[in-house]
């Protein structure tokens, strides 16, 4: 997991990178807002809360792979979590001190995407709660045909 101590900005670059007028043409305008403007989706609105197949769930930015559907838990907050990205490569995180609190957001290590926030109160092994807005992310079922 590559940790970065400052907010986005033009000194970091990722692999996939888009004008702001490119991205708001591949990316619903809620995708956008979450991914590109760091909003938050209203806790209990994701579809995504409630899959339950085997698969992945990719950047809904970049289609990079980023959460095992096995790493999935119900965390009781409204927002799709998981205790371990695919590769601690896959995604990056950094200090946010927005909303007068001290936070770490994770975001997607290919194209920078803000996708939620981790915190030290998930279930073992890894003790982690990555609490992830739906609209940053899309699923891919392990069988597309289930």
């Amino acid at each position: 997991m590559k940790l970065f101590s400052s907010p986005p900005g033009p000194v970091e670059t990722y692999p996939v990178q888009h004008t702001d007028a490119e991205w708001r043409e591949r990316l619903r305008p809620e995708q956008f807002a979450v991914l590109r403007q760091h909003a938050t989706e209203r806790a209990g609105t994701s579809p995504l809360n409630q899959e339950k197949r085997p698969g992945m769930f990719l950047c809904a930015g970049c289609d990079a792979p980023l959460f095992p559907a096995e790493t999935k838990f119900e965390s009781g907050t409204g927002w799709p979590s998981f205790f371990a990205p695919r590769d601690p490569e896959a995604v990056g995180v950094r200090e946010d001190r927005s909303l007068f609190m001290a936070r770490t957001e994770v975001h997607c290590a290919r194209c920078g995407g803000h996708l939620g926030h981790v915190f030290p109160d998930g279930p073992k092994p890894t003790g982690l709660r990555y609490c992830l807005n739906g609209a940053a992310l899309t699923f891919k079922p392990a069988n597309p045909d289930a």
